[in-house]
């Protein structure tokens, strides 16, 4: 019984974990609202997820590749917002 459930315990978590990631997206999108980002976080962070991706592609464990391409995907575009952010600043400079 506990084993049938097993993809779908890894289902709820893949999605809980990453729609976690949309609050910060959203708070990221609009210019200037990453000051209290650290950079370096959100490379280890994306950085982390994609070799996740590649362990589940090994593994060929879809719940794995499919959960973590979504929070690297979110974190990745905050990544993105957070460098626009960097770059935007130092030009002002």
């Amino acid at each position: 019984m506990i084993q049938a459930a097993s993809p779908w315990i890894g289902v709820c978590a893949a999605v809980l974990t990453s729609l976690s990631y949309l609050p910060q997206v959203r708070k990221a999108w609009p210019r200037g609202s990453t000051g209290d980002l650290s950079l370096k976080m959100l490379v280890a962070l994306t950085t982390g997820l994609v070799l996740w991706i590649l362990y589940g592609a090994l593994k060929g464990d879809w719940v794995i590749i499919a959960a973590n391409s979504v929070g690297a995907m979110l974190s990745g575009s905050v990544l993105v917002f957070k460098i626009r952010d960097v770059w935007s600043g130092a030009s002002k400079r």
